[in-house]
């Protein structure tokens, strides 16, 4: 079905894995399209409550695959705003709008626009051996795919600014430090230990997972105000939802709740 990636679904949990590795999953035309399609198709399965974005090979991904980009114009100099429109720009929208959690499995390389998809990731579960770089400022241009919005607000402007003027590498220890992943564990525990997150989040409330990812990316936007209003919003939806009903009745029989999804 997919050229570009490995799409499978596990009790309730859809992991979408990049699958170039020869060229360390580089983002070219069709990656771009079928990674966009599967979180289309896992946010329209109601049996799908979680996603975990994960890369095959040696790294998450090395960002954009350049020959494609520039090369494939031929003489003519690419558009690159045009190009973001078209790609970055389209699935981190996409990201960032499914309400349900996303998980993301890091090791190895996590580079350029590959980093840019992974901070539009929820949470990120990062391998002792991953390595986090802007690197943009490598080739005279600014941090794209999302960056210039969620790395100022992981670790700060200031940090923010270093890793996008520098370019320099940061190791994986120093991203949890600075909040630029969640957690980090060994190589061989990062699958596993992404799955288990994933499959403990498909067992929430999904629709208030939703509404928290809603709320949270809407509290960059306009004052207190429009945030407590955003929060009176979500609390009204989801003080209707099943879950929530579930959650109270479990509260006052004392027993753990068993949350659908619904």
């Amino acid at each position: 079905m997919y050229e570009t990636i490995l799409f499978e679904k596990s009790g309730g949990v859809a992991t979408i894995s990049l699958n170039r590795p020869e060229v360390l999953n580089a983002f070219n035309g069709t990656l771009h399209e079928e990674v966009h399609a599967a979180f289309e198709a896992a946010e329209d399965d109601g049996e799908v409550r979680a996603i975990v974005l994960r890369g095959e090979g040696r790294g998450f991904s090395a960002g954009a695959d350049l020959s494609e980009v520039i090369e494939g114009n031929g003489s003519e100099q690419p558009d690159l705003g045009e190009y973001l429109r078209n790609t970055y720009s389209r699935l981190v929208m996409k990201m960032v709008s499914i309400e349900k959690p996303i998980v993301a499995a890091l090791h190895g390389p996590v580079y350029g626009a590959g980093l840019g998809i992974a901070l539009a990731c929820d949470l990120r579960v990062a391998a002792e051996s991953a390595k986090f770089s802007v690197a943009f400022i490598k080739i005279g241009l600014i941090p794209d795919a999302g960056i210039s919005f969620f790395l100022p607000r992981l670790v700060g402007i200031g940090k923010a600014m270093e890793m996008s003027m520098l370019g320099e590498t940061v190791e994986a220890e120093e991203a949890r430090s600075i909040g630029l992943v969640n957690r980090v564990v060994a190589d061989e525990a990062v699958a596993g230990e992404a799955a288990a997150l994933a499959t403990r989040l498909a067992s929430m409330p999904t629709r208030a997972l939703g509404r928290i990812k809603v709320t949270l990316y809407g509290s960059f936007e306009g004052d207190i105000g429009t945030a407590l209003e955003k929060e009176a919003r979500g609390q009204t939806f989801c003080g209707y939802t099943e879950d929530h009903r579930e959650g109270i009745a479990a509260f006052f029989e004392k027993r753990e709740a068993e949350f659908t999804g619904e």
